[in-house]
């Protein structure tokens, strides 16, 4: 006994069913005007993805400001380290999605693919002129050292009295 009417064409047997794989999109078929938006709309999402699930931690030691990235399956030509005026790091890259065979059955896709950009402002202590970067193990290390702050020169006066 099917719980969703046929006009929505009969795609769920259960609507209760929170593990049923074949679920409605409301926005299926709806006419998108905007260029991004007209792509399919699972396309739309994996690139969506792609960019929110680049997670970077960012950590300062007393010598520099260190950024890790994971980044497994790519190669270091396919990612680009910059930094831009005004003190910004910015981060890019893309992931390219599996080429698919004709005589291929996919099962699940849950790798992300598509491009990525993530941008720091990097505080006023930063060397951008020696910013350094380095792949190992699908990790992307970028190192920007710090400068030396200068302190002011203390010099204790005498109260007298």
């Amino acid at each position: 006994m099917s719980l969703i009417p046929s006009f929505f064409g009969g795609r769920r047997t259960n609507v209760f069913d929170p593990f049923s794989s074949d679920l409605w999109d409301p926005f299926q078929d709806f006419p998108f005007t905007s260029t991004a938006l007209s792509a399919p709309r699972s396309q739309f999402a994996n690139e969506t993805a792609a960019i929110a699930n680049t997670r970077i931690d960012w950590k300062e030691t007393p010598e520099a400001h260190v950024f890790k990235a994971d980044l497994p399956g790519l190669k270091k030509e396919e990612v680009k380290v910059e930094v831009e005026e005004g003190r910004v790091l910015q981060i890019s890259g893309e992931r390219s999605k599996e080429k698919e065979e004709k005589n291929d059955t996919w099962h699940r896709v849950e790798r992300s693919s598509g491009k990525f950009l993530r941008r720091f402002r990097l505080p006023e202590n930063a060397k951008v002129d020696q910013v350094k970067a380095s792949v190992e193990n699908g990790v992307l290390t970028v190192t920007v050292p710090k400068q030396e702050v200068k302190r002011a020169d203390v010099k204790a006066i005498d109260i007298s009295g």
